[in-house]
């Protein structure tokens, strides 16, 4: 079963997810993987890991028996995983719909087994019997890696929303416009902020709900003469162990999603309008704040994002299926926008592909290796967003608009 250990009673350093028995004692294999091999991961990659693991673990146990998985694990039983590994891998493939999580499902439960064989055959002697181990672990490693849960499809090109839908979100999202969904005013500039930072900075969901209340840094640059703003994308300073209350805590994605990003300033503006007039004085250091003086979460934000799709003109979610086959809006959405948009900008101002690229992947988060910049490219030459975005970018009538009147 998995678990959620997050009681202060609990040291810190063993805070987290973790995968217990039907007894509730820790699953022993599951914990030294989890505090080793995939401990770097961002939160919810690794509980999601930890989630197709316990998977794996429950069917073994109604397999075999109770604790089948660890035992076969610790007694090198390669007969005993071999029939776990194939009777899991028929199941997962003879479901009634099979997704790429489920071919995600196959391989972590494959990569868990092997690395625990791994690590037993280097810290034991090497004999007979263990190199018959190895030779047999290879040969399951060798068969298993081949088995697909799927067909691989094509990647496709990553899809920017239609001009049309960008329009509608400024809109709706507009916090003194008449058709806002959202009846507190506190509720519409935390969402229209969380907006703004993801559509124009480019941020991911969890790097926003780790943003501090003081996120946005000025200094006054001498040589152009003006006071430039910024934002460190980072864990959040001020928290201390217990300072997260969140079920599902965000983190940041990767060591290269550690960045500084510019900010122009109108969007510092609009932060700090939210942060002096609508936050309140919460008991936390987070920049968005829920209702309930919490930390936002991250299914409120998601679920907020789902609302405003739902009041979205019915010919903009037409186009809006027509174009990228989707019916809702979803946060990483605004992300992908602003990818294509910046990508534009700088091809338009003169970088070659290659130098836009390598400035897209420190603006972005992304590490040298990652492919997400080139996924862009061929989104970028589509001219749906023209109407809706000039050179400038962030100068947009719409935000000077929602900015308070009087205050």
């Amino acid at each position: 079963m998995f678990r959620q250990l997050n009681s202060s009673l609990v040291p810190a350093a063993l805070r987290g997810p973790v995968l217990v028995d039907k007894t509730g004692i820790p699953r022993y294999w599951s914990a030294i993987w989890s505090a080793t091999s995939i401990a770097q991961l961002a939160s919810s990659t690794l509980t999601q890991k930890l989630r197709y693991v316990e998977n794996l673990y429950q069917h073994a146990d109604d397999l075999i028996g109770a604790n089948a998985l660890d035992d076969a694990l610790s007694g090198f039983d390669d007969q005993a995983l071999a029939a776990i590994l194939e009777s899991w891998f028929i199941s997962i493939r003879n479901q009634p719909a099979v997704t790429s999580a489920d071919e995600n499902r196959w391989q972590t439960g494959l990569g868990f087994v092997t690395d625990v064989i791994t690590w037993l055959s280097s810290a034991r002697s090497a004999d007979d019997r263990l190199r018959h181990i190895e030779q047999r672990l290879h040969r399951l490693s060798s068969l298993y890696s081949q088995l697909r849960v799927r067909r691989r499809a094509a990647v496709d090109a990553v899809r920017s929303l239609p001009a049309s839908t960008v329009g509608a979100l400024y809109a709706l999202l507009d916090p003194e416009g008449p058709q806002n969904p959202f009846l507190r005013m506190k509720t519409r500039w935390r969402v229209y902020v969380a907006f703004v930072l993801m559509l124009h900075q480019g941020l991911r969901r969890g790097e926003i709900l780790l943003l501090p209340a003081d996120a946005v840094k000025s200094a006054y640059d001498q040589k152009q003469n003006r006071t430039r703003y910024w934002l460190n994308v980072q864990e959040n300073g001020y928290e201390d162990d217990d300072g997260d209350p969140r079920y599902s805590k965000p983190s940041i994605k990767t060591v290269h999603s550690v960045r500084q990003v510019p900010v122009s300033q109108l969007t510092a503006t609009i932060v700090e309008t939210y942060v002096e007039n609508y936050r309140g004085r919460p008991d936390h250091p987070f920049l968005l704040n829920a209702q309930s003086n919490m930390p936002l979460a991250t299914e409120t934000l998601t679920k907020a994002f789902a609302q405003v799709s739902r009041c979205l003109p019915s010919d903009v979610l037409n186009e809006l299926q027509d174009r990228t086959g989707k019916e809702s809006v979803t946060p990483h959405d605004l992300r992908h926008t602003c990818a294509v948009v910046r990508l534009h900008q700088l091809l338009e101002q003169g970088d070659s592909m290659d130098e836009a690229l390598q400035k897209m992947r420190t603006f972005f988060g992304w590490s040298s290796k990652s492919v997400m910049p080139s996924r862009y490219a061929r989104a970028v030459f589509e001219d749906r967003l023209a109407n809706v975005w000039n050179d400038a970018f962030d100068d947009r009538v719409a935000l000077l608009r929602a900015l308070p009147k009087g205050r």
